[in-house]
């Protein structure tokens, strides 16, 4: 019998976030594990058009639920959807919801966050802290809540090269930033940014930072566990290999990649790809959630759920098993061929941006304009190269993460309950799980059909022989302008032509006198 499944049955359970796609994984992998829990309240935005009940129906209506939907035909009554804002104080929830919430609710798993790399400060530190501050307070105020789990980010502290489990204090408190954000227009926090982000990437991992040194501060007597992910990629095992249904991270490389949009890309080949399956995250969440209210940990817990230390894959290993893929399973309707390289240096990055990126957008939309129809390359390509831009950071550094806490948590589970919320990576096969996650992005993200892989390869090479014959055109044009400015150029060509009329020739007399 599974200890942590029988402790959240008859549990209810708040999950915000749960719109999103760790969320929707932990629902899933609740309702399907723990089917006797008494109910989930789920924060959902509300959103014009829809009522809240259509857009549970919409996350049920996903094949990640199909199991639990076997399982359970009635599974959707365990759902309780919460009308909620989280830009609003209390979240704008009506005071009927707010009372079932905090005389109700056992376990909290706050999964809502922005994760916008680019995002304005003021919106970060508003989704990424000051509502982490909100449920904090309400958590303060639920006689029955057992556990509250928090996730955050393994790249919180990426300003440091080995980062252990514990919460770090940045250099600005909390309180002194949401203040600021109060009274600072746009421009000036527009202005301030770079000077309070200090040497970290961007206002996402800065903000996670805030929002982690804010559960510390305000934790109060309840249970609290902080979960770091990593990279959270496709699923691993459950329910099944390789659902994602999100263009962040690896997910819009591979398509960008695949589609032939992609052809090189500024990284560090030998660089960890520190990546973790999003069932791997979600099993280590639940253990946390369980053992923080059976075992009670005197002082909060930070529990890194990274790959990189345990089961190390680096970019280019990476990058050759999905090219490899896509000649397996290729991508419908391709711009050109699947093929990127690594670049090191801003120099061989801006000329293969604008050889392989730049050049042939502009061609291809100058081809959209003689046919009448509307340019649209350039404008998709610039923004890709901005999201790369934004990725750079993450490909080009390694980090050290220790994983005390989660070793010592999978020491404590039971033998089924290893098997049932596994979450060590050293079990995960590489190879395997990058085919899985290629073939996921192009039946659950793309929703192209397996039935039209021959006539992707029959589009592919198609698209090579374009390629060549591009290549030698543009080289018997270049060839033809180098003969007629260069003297040069001419006696290379003569001598070539004329060593290969004596080749041909030996090669007739040699067949006459054999014959």
């Amino acid at each position: 019998m599974s200890m942590i499944a029988a402790f959240y049955s008859g549990k209810s359970i708040l999950i915000t976030g749960a719109t999103g796609f760790l969320g929707k994984v932990l629902l899933e992998k609740l309702l399907r594990t723990s089917p006797d829990l008494k109910i989930i309240y789920v924060l959902v935005r509300p959103k014009a058009g829809q009522t809240l009940q259509q857009r549970v129906f919409q996350i049920f209506n996903s094949k990640l639920f199909e199991k639990v939907k076997e399982l359970c035909p009635n599974v959707h009554e365990k759902i309780r959807p919460i009308c909620a804002d989280l830009n609003q104080n209390d979240f704008g929830i009506n005071k009927e919801d707010m009372q079932e919430l905090l005389s109700c609710t056992n376990v909290v798993f706050h999964c809502a966050a922005t994760v916008r790399f680019d995002d304005h400060l003021r919106h970060a530190v508003q989704l990424n802290v000051i509502a982490t501050q909100q449920l904090l307070l309400m958590a303060s105020q639920m006689p029955k809540l057992e556990a509250f789990i928090h996730i955050s980010t393994a790249f919180s502290n990426c300003n440091l090269k080995h980062i252990d489990e514990v919460v770090y204090p940045c250099p600005v408190e909390p309180k002194k930033i949401i203040e600021s954000m109060e009274w600072l227009d746009d421009a000036i926090i527009e202005d301030i940014t770079p000077k309070l982000i200090g040497d970290r990437p961007n206002t996402y991992t800065y903000t996670k930072a805030l929002g982690e040194m804010v559960v510390q501060q305000e934790s109060g007597n309840l249970n609290i566990a902080i979960i770091r992910p990593s990279i959270v990629g496709a699923t691993w095992q459950e329910p099944f290999p390789g659902w994602v249904d999100n263009v962040n991270g690896p997910s819009g490389l591979i398509i960008a990649a695949g589609k032939g949009f992609l052809r090189s890309i500024r990284a560090t080949p030998m660089a960890i790809a520190d990546l973790v399956p999003v069932d791997t995250v979600v099993n280590l969440t639940l253990a946390a959630g369980w053992y923080t209210a059976v075992h009670r940990p005197k002082s909060i817990l930070v529990y890194h759920c990274t790959s990189g230390n345990l089961n190390p894959c680096n970019w280019l290993k990476m990058g050759l098993q999905v090219l490899a893929t896509f000649e397996k399973i290729p991508f419908e309707k391709a711009f050109r061929r699947p093929n990127a390289d690594f670049t090191t240096n801003n120099l061989t990055t801006h000329y293969w941006n604008a050889v392989s990126h730049r050049a042939p957008a502009i061609i291809y939309d100058v081809y959209l304009r003689i046919t009448g129809r509307k340019p649209r390359m350039t404008k998709l390509m610039n923004r890709l190269l901005r999201t790369l831009s934004m990725l750079e950071y993450f490909i080009n550094h390694s980090w050290e993460w220790s994983t005390y806490n989660t070793e010592m948590l999978m020491s404590e589970l039971s033998p089924e309950d290893q098997r049932i919320f596994n979450f060590d990576v050293r079990q995960l096969n590489w190879l395997e799980y990058i085919e899985n996650y290629v073939l996921g992005v192009k039946k659950y993200l793309l929703k192209e059909d397996m039935a039209g892989i021959p006539e992707a390869r029959q589009h592919l090479r198609k698209l090579r022989n374009i390629h060549y014959l591009f290549n030698i055109t543009l080289f018997l044009i270049i060839w033809r302008l180098l003969i007629a400015r260069s003297q040069v150029a001419r006696n290379v060509w003569f001598f070539i032509v004329s060593l290969c009329y004596k080749f041909l020739s030996y090669f007739r007399a040699s067949s006459t006198l054999k014959a």
